[in-house]
């Protein structure tokens, strides 16, 4: 019986952990599918347009045709006009002009222009320009955006559960290593022993029956009906708790031996979880310059990596490009050389803006119960004063 009963339990604590991961890797799968069903879509639409030179490409090259045949070293007041003159053309100049869009919009390139878009970075030196890219890329976002925030709450309750356990572990141990300095040798043992004994006691003492409750309190001298009334009370419902365990197991039988009633009961479960989704969330108490440290650390590590493929990047401006990046703020003035060599860190950006989106949380928690303070403090200052008059 112990062997059958062992891959038994084994079975059912897979199933339970299945069905508790998968609702997480139902989303991170969902968005991970429509990045690349976007990246497949836009590649074929922008990737294979077909490149006309306009009449504003053929006046641009014209002018600096001009502009480089009256360019001369000897010549040296015109320099500042020549100069303004040059930084006035290329302002008209559209930077599609000089992109190849096979090159651009190959797979990997697709892969990173919808990563932009449904994170809401939107680094704007890649972006469709025929008319049914731009309509789909709208389209596109319709969808991806809610998506994105989906994933980012989800996880974001995950995060929010590590981080709550690990400082609340932390503050634990904190206190114990302050209350074993703090005390003595004789008053610990002198709480222990009271602590054990007042244990045994609570495992000695169980819950009578009901008859047998009745019998004992009949033969009770009179004392306070209020108190009789409360201890019966408080005896039915630890009765009343020991039992429910047993018929929890009958009902785990009924289950088992019913398929269609043990797969209603793991719908219901999943169910459930999805229904906790930003739950956790809410729940989160922490420091604020704990996640600031914690978003600092982040940066840096990636920060660090990042100049070893990226040439053109230093220490500082790879910091600066990972926090616009988290931020979703994304100005495009910082240009990757390798976009399919950062797209292997898309966890690092969706479990970075979960960091981020977290401290936000939390500055706003913040913000909101200084604004309560700061509206209680004024409306306590202009409440009237109370006079008192002579009698």
């Amino acid at each position: 019986m112990a062997t059958t009963s062992q891959p038994l339990r084994g079975k059912t604590t897979c199933k339970k952990i299945f069905w508790a991961v998968f609702p997480h890797a139902c989303f991170i799968l969902s968005l991970v599918i429509y990045a690349f069903l976007g990246a497949l879509m836009f590649s074929h639409i922008e990737g294979t347009r077909e490149v006309t030179e306009s009449n504003e490409y053929r006046i641009f090259l014209q002018n600096l045709t001009y502009l480089a045949r009256n360019l001369s070293d000897n010549v040296t007041e015109n320099e500042n006009m020549l100069k303004k003159n040059i930084h006035d053309l290329f302002n008209t100049a559209d930077p599609v002009w000089f992109i190849n869009p096979a090159d651009r919009w190959n797979f990997f390139g697709s892969l990173f222009f919808c990563c932009t878009v449904f994170t809401t970075v939107g680094y704007g030196n890649t972006y469709p320009v025929t008319r049914i890219g731009k309509y789909l890329c709208m389209l596109y976002a319709l969808f991806g955006i809610p998506l994105m925030f989906l994933v980012l709450t989800d996880m974001g309750d995950i995060l929010a559960t590590v981080l709550s356990k690990s400082y609340n572990e932390f503050r634990e141990l904190q206190s114990k290593i302050l209350a074993s300095k703090l005390c003595s040798g004789s008053t610990c043992c002198k709480r222990n022993e009271l602590k054990c004994r007042t244990h045994s006691k609570i495992v000695v003492n169980e819950p009578l029956t009901i008859m047998e409750l009745l019998r004992s309190q009949a033969g009770v001298k009179q004392g306070s009906v209020k108190y009789r009334n409360v201890e019966l009370f408080e005896m039915l419902i630890a009765r009343e708790n020991e039992n429910t365990q047993p018929v929890r197991n009958k009902s785990m039988e009924r289950w088992s031996s019913c398929p269609e009633l043990a797969r209603e009961k793991t719908v219901s479960r999943v169910i459930k979880n999805f229904d906790k989704i930003g739950k956790e969330l809410e729940k989160l108490d922490v420091p604020i310059v704990l996640m600031v440290l914690v978003i600092f650390v982040y940066i840096s590590c990636a920060a660090a990596v990042l100049p070893k493929w990226e040439k053109n990047m230093d220490f500082q401006e790879a910091f600066y490009f990972c926090f616009i990046t988290l931020t979703t703020i994304g100005f495009g003035d910082t240009k990757l050389e390798h976009p399919k060599f950062f797209l292997f860190f898309s966890l690092y950006i969706i479990i970075g803006m979960e960091i981020v989106f977290i401290a936000f949380k939390l500055g706003q928690d913040r913000l909101i119960v200084l604004y309560k303070k700061v509206i209680s403090f004024c409306a306590e200052k202009n409440l009237p004063s109370k006079k008192i008059y002579p009698k």
